[in-house]
């Protein structure tokens, strides 16, 4: 009887306050009201790592069916592989150069205009919970978000650390899990009848070090996992890439522990790459009951098909491939991201679509508010998406424009700038001092070569392509803001193995 009490006083607040004009989130009589936002985001998740992209061992049945009742985007990006820079693009809509998040280093700037702000303004309560990554020793509540769960730097698998609202509390229990316990307790707090919220969810996994809980630890033992073949052939390839080999991002280095040094006899590297793809792999699963939960929840709250559900991953990672572990780099596997979309309101449950377009992580702003029916800032440089999932985009972007800034601290990838279009790929290595090094530019045909093994810079009979997508490039650059460019000076790839306490 009070909880009916209760939900007739609300509604009856409601009403009042509807008519003051003083719920922004409140909605005209017959219009439908504004969805819920639930952004599930990984860290360091392969576009190929779920079962909907073609794994051939990994079984994500959970984040499978979003994919099934709603949109994949088959060819999502980010425009800075790197933790911090691309989630800092996911909230603005910005390339990292506009953005100013270069590094893993760098705080989100509080006044730039972003989605939880905007959403927010726009009557939504908002929350953050899990790993933010912008601001290493900062677990502090974030402007734009009205509940937060967070933690300093990486966290751990077990045993991390949360600030919850300003409360710090040690959570022996595993990352995912735990997440998720927050994320279920704020979808199930009280609020205003109406009132929408946005959640994102930000997960550890399945980020190094690799962690696996132990009813999936042995989930791929049976599996032989070789290393990928463009692993070893780096003929043509810049020299950055071969002096990258013995190095922390390396496959001739520590292997993010799972080798303490490189053997000589490639059958037993082969055993300790096999070893950490299995815990990688491992660690997804448990994310996928995660998205099961928490569709779960939805569904007994009667608020699946009022929510905008989209599941991705910060940028990509590469897992042998090109002699390389990590990211950072402009290669396909460090680029590409998982990216699904699931509401009604976007396309119909029952008619699921693949879009071969080029998403980016840059794009997110602009279409979460859209379905929102919110307006993004003028200055955005992100499209919104929502035409091209519900049909197509007839002039939807061809080309985008890729940067990494060289890190002292991780110094084996230098200064990237590239472009890639829906079929080729340049991709260049400024200094920061005016010059270039590296001796070699990369160009690859992606219709012919998709794996980047021939690296066509050099071939006189490619020259007009080179050209081509150098001019595109320098055009990029100045559309973006992204001239004068400020590059950091690339000191070279240290041949020693870092300190290890720089990872």
């Amino acid at each position: 009887m009070q909880s009916h009490l209760g939900a007739v006083v609300v509604r009856f607040l409601a009403a009042v306050l509807l008519a003051a004009g003083a719920l922004p989130w409140a909605e005209a009589a017959g219009k439908a009201p504004r969805p819920n936002v639930l952004i599930i985001l990984c860290d360091d998740l392969r576009w190929d790592a779920l079962g909907c992209a073609g794994h051939p061992h990994l079984k994500t049945p959970h984040i499978d069916r979003l994919a099934g009742e709603g949109v994949r985007f088959a060819n999502a990006f980010c425009t800075t592989s790197l933790c911090s820079p691309s989630r800092a693009s996911i909230l603005s809509g910005l390339y990292a150069h506009s953005h100013g998040v270069r590094d893993n280093f760098t705080e989100f700037p509080a006044r730039l205009p972003n989605l939880p702000a905007a959403l927010k303004a726009g009557g939504y309560q908002t929350a953050y919970i899990g790993k933010w990554h912008m601001g290493e020793d900062n677990d502090e509540r974030r402007p734009g978000f009205d509940y937060w769960v967070s933690h300093k730097g990486q966290g751990k698998y077990y045993g991390t650390e949360f600030n919850i609202d300003g409360r710090r509390e040690l959570r022996p229990g595993y990352y995912t899990h735990e997440a998720t316990r927050f994320a279920l307790d704020f979808l199930n707090q009280p609020r205003p009848a109406g009132q929408p919220w946005m959640l994102m969810l930000g997960h550890k996994a399945p980020h190094s070090f690799y962690v696996p809980e132990p009813r999936y630890s042995n989930s791929f033992d049976q599996v032989r996992i070789p290393y990928p073949d463009t692993a070893f052939r780096l003929e043509g390839k810049p020299r950055w890439i071969q002096d990258r080999l013995p190095t922390w991002h390396g496959i001739y280095g520590p292997l993010f522990e799972w080798r303490k040094q490189f053997p000589d006899a490639r059958p037993e590297g082969v055993r300790d790459f096999e070893a950490m793809t299995r815990a990688y792999w491992s660690v997804i699963r448990s994310v996928d009951d995660s998205v099961g939960q928490l569709r779960a929840a939805l569904e007994a709250r009667g608020e699946l098909d009022r929510t905008v559900v989209l599941f991705m991953g910060d940028n990509g990672l590469l897992n042998g491939e090109h002699g390389m572990v990590d990211k950072r780099t402009m290669h396909e596997p460090s680029i590409r991201i998982p990216q699904v979309a699931r509401y009604p309101g976007l396309i119909p449950t029952n008619a699921p679509r693949v879009v071969s377009q080029m998403v980016l992580t840059l794009d997110v702003f602009p279409s979460v508010l859209e379905l929102c029916g919110l307006k993004p800032p003028r200055a955005i440089q992100g499209r919104s998406w929502v035409n091209l999932a519900r049909g197509g985009d007839r002039g939807w972007r061809k080309s985008f424009l890729y940067e990494y800034n060289y890190e002292k601290q991780f110094p084996y990838t230098p200064n990237v700038r590239g472009v890639r279009t829906d079929d080729w790929k340049y991709a260049h290595y400024p200094t920061g001092d005016g010059g270039e090094d590296c001796h070699v530019a990369e160009l690859y045909d992606l219709e012919r070569d998709p794996e980047e093994r021939v690296n066509l810079a050099n071939d006189p009979r490619h020259a007009a392509k080179l050209k081509e997508l150098r001019k595109e490039l320098e055009r990029l650059l100045k559309a973006t803001g992204a001239v004068p460019d400020l590059l950091p000076l690339d000191e070279g790839i240290k041949k020693e193995l870092p300190d290890r306490n720089l990872r």
